[in-house]
């Protein structure tokens, strides 16, 4: 709908000239003789903006800017004014006025003043209605769970989020640990500001100073411009480490030295620049382990975990998934447009008698496949991947019968299996969740004889 604007001047003619002048250009507008009409009118609807002359009886142009400050704070205001009286308009500025324009008014110069105005009038308030929706996105309310375990970490979530220590988040892949990295910065102070994730595992080693801290134009080959690293990116915010038990020995320390400092050193400059960020980190590994297995260092260590969050595995919160269940289903009913309100009872028992590795990142991946193959309102067996129903049979069976050889073969032909229908046969991502390189995984299909596609 267009946007609606108020002109308010004692002179027809100025109310009339410009009231035809905006409604060419497609606004809606009304106006008003007196500021106590005016007023009123601001009472009864909604106005965009209200372009209102200084000198006017009954009540000034500045009395009525107070009013609708008060009355409409989210009404920008524009006044008209004489030359001689500048001072009075510099003085409605202070006042919350967004700009003036004088007598005589030049029309080409009101329709760019208006447009200008009403465009970042519409940028602030998408920007507003986007935070809100991102805010409520991560609230920590939001995270699913009933559960006894859950319900701890809401609690550490509700008072970590309120102050601006470090955080580490621990658990499994698939846990959920980028979701309350989320929920920890847009519910604290910062959540106004950047939140910057950053995979620790997937940097270039050769790069990590530069990706981290930024670098200068031609510090190294291939620097044809300065970068901003993401620390800077995330000053006066938050940035999320994911997964920094990844981040190479050798580098750990430059990493401590930034947190610590608060500053960081872009390659080619010796310059160091200071940043506000809190950090906030996750890991699936035990570091206080990898820290005695000197694969970390036990500084970098004991500075993270400063505050620690442990999200338990599905297996140990297995009350909730009734309701991640539904959440993924209605999250991709939606999506997709489709009225699959639930499961049935079969699919239900299937869902919770099995063995999520993939936690509950494997959980919504089993949901929205099987939301794409329903056929009505509830999944049945049949929209659920082939392996489930036959995994207590198959997988993992146990034969006396069989050799160790044969025993092994077997079990990895059907894991295998099982994981390359789970990522739709897609190599990359098998071999990524298996944790082992893609050339084994090709060979692996060709000595087990593994079909590698559905």
């Amino acid at each position: 709908m267009p946007e609606q604007i108020l002109i308010v001047d004692d002179e027809e003619i100025i109310r009339e000239s410009l009231s035809f002048v905006l409604k060419k250009e497609g606004y809606r507008v009304q106006d008003a003789a007196n500021g106590v009409a005016a007023l009123n009118l601001v009472k009864e609807d909604s106005f965009d903006l209200v372009i209102t002359d200084l000198e006017m009886p009954e009540m000034k142009g500045v009395e009525l800017l107070e009013q609708i400050t008060q009355v409409s704070p989210e009404t920008l205001v524009v006044i008209i004014t004489a030359y001689g009286s500048i001072d009075t308009a510099i003085a409605a500025l202070r006042m919350g006025a967004v700009d003036y324009i004088l007598k005589p008014v030049e029309f080409d110069e009101l329709i760019v003043k208006v447009r200008r105005l009403l465009a970042g009038r519409r940028l602030t308030l998408e920007n507003r209605f986007l935070r809100g929706e991102v805010h409520r996105q991560y609230d920590f309310q939001n995270i699913i769970g009933k559960s006894l375990a859950m319900q701890r970490v809401f609690d550490m979530i509700k008072k970590i989020a309120l102050t601006d220590g470090t955080v580490i988040i621990t658990g499994k892949s698939g846990t959920g640990k980028e979701l309350v990295a989320r929920a920890i910065h847009y519910n604290g102070k910062r959540s106004a500001h950047p939140f910057i994730p950053v995979n620790c595992g997937a940097i270039v080693e050769n790069l990590f100073e530069s990706e981290l801290f930024g670098h200068k134009r031609g510090s190294f080959t291939g620097a044809t411009m300065d970068k901003d690293g993401f620390f800077k990116s995330a000053h006066s915010g938050s940035l999320f480490l994911d997964e920094v038990s990844e981040i190479p020995l050798h580098l750990q320390v430059k990493l401590l030295r930034a947190i610590e400092l608060k500053e960081v050193t872009p390659v080619g400059t010796a310059t160091p620049i200071p940043v506000d960020v809190r950090i906030i980190a996750s890991t699936n590994k035990n570091l206080a382990k990898e820290v005695e297995a000197g694969r970390y260092r036990e500084d970098l260590f004991y500075r993270l975990n400063i505050v620690e969050v442990n999200l338990p595995p599905l297996a140990e919160r297995i009350d909730d998934l009734p309701l991640l269940v539904q959440h993924f289903i209605n999250k991709y009913a939606r999506e997709m447009s489709k009225n699959v309100q639930g499961v049935d009872n079969e699919v239900m028992k299937s869902l919770l008698a099995h063995t999520w590795k993939g936690e509950i990142r494997e959980l919504e991946n089993v949901i929205e496949r099987a939301v794409i193959f329903a056929e009505g309102p509830l999944i049945t067996a049949k929209d659920l991947p082939s392996f489930f129903g036959k995994q207590q049979d198959g997988l993992y069976s146990f034969d006396p019968r069989r050799s160790m050889k044969e025993a092994i073969d077997d079990f990895e032909r059907q894991y295998i299996g099982h994981v390359l229908r789970l990522h739709e046969y897609n190599k990359e991502m098998t071999a990524k969740a298996l944790k082992i390189s893609l050339s084994s995984l090709y060979r692996k299909i060709e000595e087990l004889d593994i079909p590698s596609q559905g």
